[in-house]
């Protein structure tokens, strides 16, 4: 059976205008972009194919165009659409810390550090420094190691968070295993941090592990 012949409520795209993005699974949103899908599969079964095949969502997605575009059911230009839609997440949430209005989500910073971090396959320590009002002032990365660990000294962090004029810091790292459970070094590292900014009346505000699913926020296990 062709999607247009579905009950109107399982269809992709009208589920998504009736519910909203987040409602559709995996497939689905990636039967959108698709279109139509291999012969004698509609695109959902060509999305489900490519998920179990090439798979999970993540593992897929991390994947570059070109290696996208060797895959069944996508080719260049669907491969260069979904490499745009990934760019265009990633400089949306960019915006929201870049325009120079202060942060009051501090999940916007976690997804913002998950959007820089989670499709890295090596472990990288970034910071991201802001004024005395919580607004952005810049994101940089301050050490890229191996697949687990990157070695980060908190003398680098107080000299750019210096350099910046920065009064307030939120740092974090990701996890290439995919979990995001933080180790005992990351909480050592960042009672570290804490100190070592502490004597500059610098704030740290956040440390956010980036692995598969939600980031973790020390700050919210009570680390910070």
């Amino acid at each position: 059976m062709h999607i247009r012949d579905w009950p109107s409520a399982e269809r992709p795209r009208e589920k998504l205008l009736a519910r909203g993005a987040a409602a559709l699974s995996d497939a689905e949103l990636l039967a959108i972009f698709l279109g139509s899908g291999l012969r004698g599969r509609d695109a959902v079964q060509t999305a489900r194919e490519l998920l179990q095949a090439h798979g999970p969502l993540r593992a897929l997605l991390d994947r570059s165009a070109p290696q996208l575009a060797r895959l069944p059911g996508l080719g260049p230009a669907r491969a260069c659409q979904l490499s745009a839609a990934l760019e265009l997440g990633r400089r949306h949430l960019a915006a929201g810390l870049e325009r120079g209005d202060a942060l009051t989500d501090p999940a916007a910073a976690g997804r913002y550090f998950a959007q820089r971090l989670r499709h890295r396959p090596q472990e990288v320590f970034a910071v991201l420094f802001m004024d005395n009002r919580h607004r952005a002032l810049a994101f940089e990365e301050l050490s890229t190691g191996t697949v687990d660990s990157a070695e980060v000294h908190p003398r680098e962090v107080v000299r750019q968070a210096l350099a910046h004029n920065a009064t307030a810091v939120i740092v974090g790292h990701n996890h290439p295993s995919g979990n995001p459970e933080p180790s005992a070094a990351d909480r050592a590292i960042t009672a570290r941090l804490q100190q070592a900014l502490a004597l500059v009346d610098i704030r740290l505000l956040d440390h956010f592990v980036i692995g598969d699913g939600a980031p973790v926020s020390l700050a919210a296990r009570g680390w910070v």
